[in-house]
């Protein structure tokens, strides 16, 4: 056993510091990215905003209305869809706007296989989702994933520590998840005691994975938009939103009405209701590792991403960035939270 003691930091803990700036107008910054990814070799430019591979966030309603509103941000479409409405949704919608989802389960590795027969030009980003990215199996799979599309982007994960990105990277990974436990219906941090303080995750994956030619991707714990500028100053190439997208029309979900209130069902998807609708229930050798909440019930989304890409945009403006690009570059975090031995009145 052993205790590290470096301070960890969690978005609550910091702000960015403000700086002079010659900008005169938020219209004046570009909060798009362009990358050319590590082996896959393609080319990616929009907004570097992810809609989480989950039930009532990653789906197809979400992925239209990010084109409609022109938003420039794109979606993990959540594993669950059949194949034949996978197949009908991508004849319909740019490639370049989703990335497909799969677990390591045998028959996520079977659709995807079925849907390259089918449509072998339709995909050029998957997101490879497990809870724990630390095992060798995932390692190989990842791997034997990446042999099977050499030329498609792969997004996997989530680890929270930059010896396990480096590992992933030089394993054909071209973005890193990082997470483990920040998300607001995750319960992995209660239920094992396992994660990572998420601006220190990301600082520190960030770092690794630039070392290599790679990127990663800031997966929970965002709440406000600026969570997201945080997670951008912090050296996140991409940023992906599971609660602050739920609750709106292109949920796909149920509206419940309560004493003239509505509200929608929001759940991790290692919870209980995820694992009962998708698998039949929870596996006797495991726990439920997610929560399920109900939310007030939002309207359409568009309002959503009116406030998240302003607030980036505004948080560019403060700091003096013209593009996203420049946001970490310009970013100093200011400690908001005080230390032990303040809390305690020792010297």
């Amino acid at each position: 056993m052993r205790i590290e003691e470096d301070v960890k930091l969690d978005f609550k803990d910091v702000l960015i510091r403000p700086k002079r700036s010659t900008l005169s107008s938020r219209k004046d910054v570009d909060i798009t990215r362009d990358y050319q990814f590590k082996w896959s070799g393609r080319r990616y430019n929009g907004v570097p905003i992810i809609a989480a591979n989950m039930d009532g966030v990653g789906t197809f309603d979400m992925a239209k209305s990010f084109l409609k509103t022109q938003s420039g941000m794109s979606v993990a479409l959540h594993k669950h869809y059949p194949i034949d409405k996978l197949v009908e949704f991508f004849d319909t919608s740019p490639p370049e706007s989703v990335w497909y989802s799969i677990g390591m389960a045998g028959d996520d590795r079977e659709k995807l296989t079925e849907f390259l027969k089918l449509r072998p030009s339709k995909i050029d980003k998957i997101c490879l989702d497990v809870a724990n990215g630390y095992s060798e199996h995932f390692v190989d799979f990842v791997k034997r994933v990446r042999d099977q599309v050499p030329d498609i982007t792969i997004m996997a994960g989530n680890v929270v520590t930059g010896e396990m990105v480096e590992e992933l990277i030089l394993s054909g990974v071209d973005v890193v998840k990082v997470g483990i436990g920040p998300g607001s219906v995750c319960t992995t941090r209660k239920m094992t005691g396992v994660g990572y303080p998420q601006l220190s995750a990301i600082i520190e994956c960030a770092d690794a994975a630039h070392g290599l030619g790679g990127l990663i991707c800031a997966d929970g714990g965002c709440t406000v938009p600026g969570d997201i500028a945080k997670a951008f100053g912090a050296g996140a190439d991409f940023v992906m939103l599971g609660g602050m997208l739920a609750g709106y029309d292109q949920s796909e979900q149920e509206i419940i009405e309560e004493n003239g209130k509505k509200y929608v069902r929001f759940y991790g998807m290692s919870s209980d209701t995820a694992m009962t609708k998708h698998k039949g229930g929870v596996a006797e050798y495991r726990a439920s590792e997610g929560k399920t909440v109900k939310i007030p019930y939002h309207g359409d989304v568009s309002d959503a991403l009116q406030d998240i890409l302003g607030g980036i945009r505004s948080a560019c403006t403060y700091v003096g960035a013209r593009n996203l690009k420049e946001l970490s570059k310009r970013t100093t975090f200011i400690r908001v939270t005080q230390q032990i031995n303040n809390i305690f009145g020792q010297s």
